[in-house]
């Protein structure tokens, strides 16, 4: 895990351009957008971003179905927890700095959230002041921190 991205909504194309829009001008231009299908409603082929077009593939297999991955020419590849849109913020920012974590063995996006369940039971979901967002991690040499 490369870190997390908490969206406002199961709206996807939308969540998808307002994420690429704010991590273009920090990671590079995005290319390439990786999700697995299970917990979004309407699967893209294609967003559009700062006046390019960014490619949504959709895989059951290959991906973590709790998780993102996004292409960059600078970048590269960055696997994101996807944090659900309905969780309360304590439970997101408990998800947001596991996911970030530099300390331990790697995660999976499942992994964290089946600890978070494990740990906090419903209260995870509990909560209502929510704000979405992206807090990936300060892993590959830089620190970058997003909010959206």
């Amino acid at each position: 895990m490369d870190g997390a991205w908490w969206p406002r909504s199961r709206d996807l194309p939308s969540e998808l351009s307002a994420l690429a829009d704010v991590l273009d001008p920090l990671w590079g231009r995005i290319t390439r957008i990786a999700v697995d299908p299970r917990h979004w409603p309407i699967l893209p082929p294609r967003i559009f971003v700062n006046g390019h077009v960014v490619k949504v593939g959709w895989f059951t297999s290959e991906l973590d179905p709790h998780g993102i991955t996004l292409l960059s020419y600078t970048a590269g590849r960055w696997d994101l927890l996807v944090i659900p849109p309905e969780t309360g913020a304590s439970a997101a920012g408990r998800l947001m700095t596991a996911a970030s974590a530099d300390t331990g063995p790697p995660k999976t996006a499942t992994a964290l959230m089946t600890a978070e369940r494990a740990r906090h039971g419903s209260r995870a979901r509990a909560g209502k002041d929510r704000s979405g967002g992206a807090f990936p991690s300060h892993g590959r040499n830089q620190q970058r921190t997003v909010g959206i």
